[in-house]
């Protein structure tokens, strides 16, 4: 391979930078809206969509309730047929089937009002991180909340300070009985 395409969204000479300290024998042309720019990037999009749209049509969905149907349209934001199919499986709790990828833009107004929940975290690494390589998992309500609030919620729940319900009713974590 000696040359290969990219269509981004992002910072084009970033990805190109990336891309070639990664491989440096690979010679990169990254590009906005590269599908218009260059007829072997049109193709690849023309095939990408449609291995994209038979997997969704063959799609098997894990969860098993009654009332799930498999007319999600196109995928894209505009959609009707996907908005409608969001709104219709969308639980309260649980977010979406597992066909959907919660971080995609398009879900966000769907969070607004699902039940928040704040997970506690019961052992800290010394730098009051709650996971071995220091990253913090993304709650389902994180997405579409101001910076602020997503900041209390991590004071909250990191070990570091108590979630505002335990405080309240000045509960504490019983370790021996």
């Amino acid at each position: 391979m000696f040359q290969v395409y990219v269509d981004t969204v992002g910072d084009a000479e970033k990805y190109r930078t990336k891309l070639s300290e990664r491989f440096p024998a690979v010679k990169f042309v990254v590009a906005k809206k590269a599908d218009s720019l260059y007829p072997v990037v049109s193709g690849a999009s023309i095939v990408a969509k449609v291995t994209r749209d038979r997997a969704l049509r063959d799609w098997v969905l894990e969860e098993t309730a009654e009332d799930l149907h498999k007319n999600f349209g196109s995928g894209y934001p505009g959609d009707p047929n996907t908005k409608a199919w969001l709104q219709h499986h969308k639980h309260l709790v649980f977010g979406f089937p597992t066909l959907v990828r919660f971080s995609w833009g398009t879900c966000t107004p769907y969070f607004k009002d699902i039940v928040e929940v704040l997970w506690e975290s019961n052992e800290t690494d010394g730098d009051g991180s709650s996971s071995a390589n220091g990253k913090r998992q993304l709650k389902l309500s994180n997405f579409g909340v101001t910076k602020s609030k997503r900041k209390i919620e991590e004071i909250e729940s990191s070990g570091k300070g108590r979630c505002k319900f335990f405080m309240a009713r000045k509960l504490e974590q019983v370790t021996q009985f």
